[in-house]
């Protein structure tokens, strides 16, 4: 909460990247429409995204004077989800891209069009479709919606660049290695934060190509409290914030390190680890504020507290990949054997790409059980009226999702 009671808290939302792991998030958003009283408001007057996360935060944005039909139309797309409407996985798209590719960087061709692994136009062609971006200012304007971001990384400045689009005048900051940049969202800083590195291709913003926003994105939090959020819902797509309890525990082989694996590394690197990072880090500070004797706004004027709670996945999700790695378009298994991607060890990268709907509804009903099992934090996190004791299954001994951190410090404009 903030430190001053008579300010009413802003609540933000931020929402990871990760590819087809985004769809864990649509399911606990999904349980947080079922808690919501019938025709509530956005409880969410700031959102921000990042990746596949900023997809869902823009279609939440789009959708905020109607916010649970927004969850549910969200929801139907994630669970009818193909390859084929992310990226070419046809033989002919697949072969094409791959020869562009290799002409691209092995031998110099067409060095004027950025490319990648995967052609990724049959992504903008469902957001264009699905995505009524006017519905971002018509929220604003009737005051459901207080700012929207999205993050993305520009490949020329080095700057993780975040474009948010304000109900008023918020002040553009700069920080070492990250800036905001206010603007009218539309579909290239979409696609923009959603291009996955040397996965899918750059987009150009103005003068600057850029790619996926979790690159180098050194402090994921602080973008909600620059736009005003005192309080913030953390929706990750990793287990492994939860101390260890979700450590991969398969006995060491002693083999080397198949690309994939190497791959997949990779990408956690990419899309968690900056998170996690910057969650440990409040964490501590939050820690050093119980510590001080004395209130630390009267000590530091500089800071203000922030109430954080997160909720990211009880089980391994590179597993649950692993079990739907059929799923994968057959060209594209062709292609991705020989790396690895489908054995076991190699289903991180699979955990990113598998747009399949087996396994994006699985990690739907995940996302989902793991909210309802905390549903009292949620509840008393977003305000509303105290619920029953949340009943854990059964058959989900492990579900341990949501993760408080003690309201602490966090420095302004930070």
């Amino acid at each position: 909460m903030s430190a001053s009671d008579s300010t009413p808290a802003v609540t933000g939302l931020i929402l990871s990247g990760g590819g087809a792991r985004a769809a864990y998030q649509v399911g606990v958003l999904s349980a947080i429409a079922d808690l919501l009283p019938d025709a509530a408001h956005n409880p969410f007057p700031v959102i921000v995204g990042t990746s596949a996360g900023a997809i869902n935060a823009v279609a939440l944005g789009c959708g905020a004077l109607h916010f649970t039909d927004a969850i549910r139309q969200l929801a139907k797309v994630w669970q009818g989800f193909h390859s084929h409407q992310v990226y070419r996985s046809d033989w002919p798209g697949v072969i094409r891209q791959a020869g562009r590719f290799i002409g691209h960087s092995l031998l110099g061709m067409g060095k004027e069009v950025p490319v990648a692994l995967l052609d990724n136009s049959p992504l903008r062609e469902l957001l264009e479709r699905e995505l009524d971006l006017s519905g971002i200012g018509a929220s604003m304007a009737r005051r459901r919606l207080r700012a929207l971001a999205v993050t993305a990384f520009g490949y020329e400045s080095g700057q993780a660049v975040t474009f948010y689009q304000s109900r008023a005048a918020i002040e553009p900051w700069a920080r070492h290695g990250r800036i905001g940049v206010q603007t009218r969202l539309d579909l290239e800083h979409l696609l923009a934060s959603a291009a996955m590195p040397v996965i899918f291709p750059p987009v150009k913003v103005n003068r600057e190509y850029f790619g996926d926003g979790a690159l180098r994105q050194a402090a994921p939090i602080s973008p909600a409290l620059h736009l005003g959020a005192t309080r913030v819902l953390v929706l990750g797509v990793s287990g492994s914030t939860d101390s260890g309890r979700n450590a991969d525990s398969r006995p060491l082989t002693g083999r080397p390190p198949s690309l994939a694996q190497i791959s997949g590394h990779m990408l956690n690197s990419t899309f968690i680890d900056s998170l996690e990072g910057d969650i440990e880090l409040l964490d501590r500070i939050n820690r050093m504020n119980g510590m001080l004797p004395m209130s630390a706004e009267s000590v530091t004027p500089g800071f203000k507290s922030v109430e954080v709670l997160v909720v990211s996945p009880s089980q391994p999700l590179d597993r649950i990949a692993a079990r739907h790695r059929h799923e994968l378009p057959r060209a594209l298994r062709f292609f991705l054997r020989g790396a690895g991607a489908t054995r076991s060890s190699g289903a991180g990268v699979l955990s990113y790409l598998l747009f399949e709907a087996g396994y994006c509804n699985e990690l739907i009903e995940l996302g989902y059980q793991d909210a309802m099992n905390q549903k009292d934090k949620l509840s008393q996190f977003l305000g509303l009226e105290a619920v029953a004791p949340a009943v854990v299954a059964a058959n989900t001994p492990h579900a341990m999702p949501v993760s408080p951190v003690a309201p602490g410090l966090v420095q302004a404009g930070s």
